[in-house]
């Protein structure tokens, strides 16, 4: 499917997880540096077409009890997380206006109040970036797109831990979703 325009009345941009613990380490096939670049591009025009930028991040009590403790073949190594963990990257904000979403999982909308921030403000399509693809980007994607959002998946502003599962997402998964763009593709369509 192809984007051709995007009306900033009924979008908004939901960004993922590019907050300082989680942009400190490395990502493929797409640099932390890149993703964040793209997704400030996206941002700013967002801001000034009047359409609602969503940042979310996660973020979990300092005793851990809110974490998901389920038993899984490959769990989570358990550390401390650094006390700037949560906080958001300075390139994107937040800005004056912006939706600041905490979550506790991979998925942004379980447990928090997205669906209803998005709801009220009369938004039926999503424009989706972050990290890492295959997590978040894409547990949020799925939610998304089963609560009846359209959907357009940056592909080059998010990443994940390894190019193969950055392609796969794209590649496999995505194109069942919604519509695969770009940030130039994106800010086109914004602004037609």
């Amino acid at each position: 499917m192809s984007l051709t325009s995007l009306e900033p009345q009924t979008t908004a941009l939901v960004l993922i997880d590019l907050q300082r613990g989680i942009t400190a380490f490395p990502a493929e096939p797409h640099s932390t540096a890149a993703v964040i670049a793209n997704a400030a591009l996206l941002a700013a025009a967002f801001r000034a077409a009047g359409a609602p930028v969503v940042l979310v991040h996660v973020a979990t009590s300092p005793d851990g009890r809110d974490r998901l403790h389920s038993p899984v073949d490959e769990p989570q190594v358990r550390r401390q997380m650094p006390p700037d963990f949560a906080e958001i990257v300075p390139e994107l904000g937040p800005r004056q206006g912006d939706i600041v979403v905490t979550k506790r999982q991979w998925g942004a909308f379980y447990g928090t109040d997205l669906d209803l921030q998005l709801r009220r403000r009369g938004i039926v399509t999503v424009v989706l970036g972050g990290i890492a693809t295959n997590y978040g980007v894409e547990s949020t994607a799925r939610d998304a797109y089963e609560r009846g959002y359209r959907l357009v998946l940056v592909e080059d502003a998010m990443s994940s831990r390894s190019a193969a599962d950055h392609a796969f997402a794209c590649e496999r998964i995505f194109p069942r979703l919604g519509c695969l763009s770009r940030t130039a593709e994106v800010l086109a369509a914004l602004s037609a």
